[in-house]
């Protein structure tokens, strides 16, 4: 029973505790999502978003509190860099926490924790499509069309102002009626 405790100890003593969540948070910053126990991952949260609020501000003071709390300077870099630009304007909740369902050794409740921001699939930053073409008749076939797209070189114009496709080599084909063999 938790009988009055202000977070969740997470059955560590404060030493393990304290170096797992660094570790933990320095994973997150630099692969912006990680999988863990739905009671880590709350207790992460807790632990990273004064960090990520702290890295708002660039300066020598807060790289070095924010260094104090994660311990690789990697870590530090990639959230000074790359992630407080992003979430400059966010007034907060820079984590989201996605219940993924039960491990399947001890049935603990699994969830990805990851930052805001960078879930393209999400924010829908992913990379633009190209708008479809419309799609054409099935008759065509491509060489018509680009034969009437570009006109050949030595082409004439015919009595309407409209241009030729025909080559001036190809001979024209006959339009008298096939004899068939009938009985």
């Amino acid at each position: 029973m938790r009988h009055n405790r202000g977070f969740n100890h997470l059955g560590r003593k404060s030493g393990h505790r304290k170096a797992m969540l660094a570790n933990m948070a320095s994973s997150l910053i630099m692969h912006k999502r990680i999988e863990t126990t739905v009671a880590k991952a709350k207790a992460l949260r807790e632990y990273v978003e004064p960090l990520i609020t702290k890295s708002k501000d660039d300066s020598t003071h807060s790289r070095r509190t924010v260094f104090a709390y994660l311990k690789q300077k990697e870590a530090v870099t990639e959230l000074f860099r790359t992630v407080a630009p992003k979430i400059a304007d966010r007034p907060g909740g820079y984590t989201r926490i996605i219940k993924t369902g039960f491990r399947q050794g001890d049935a603990a409740d699994m969830a990805f924790i990851e930052l805001v921001d960078f879930n393209e699939a999400i924010t829908g930053s992913a990379k633009k499509e190209e708008p479809k073409k419309a799609p054409t008749r099935r008759s065509r076939s491509r060489k018509s069309t680009a034969k009437q797209s570009e006109p050949e070189a030595g082409a004439k114009p015919n009595v309407e102002g409209k241009v030729s496709t025909r080559s001036a080599a190809a001979p024209r084909k006959s339009t008298a009626p096939r004899k068939t063999q009938g009985k």
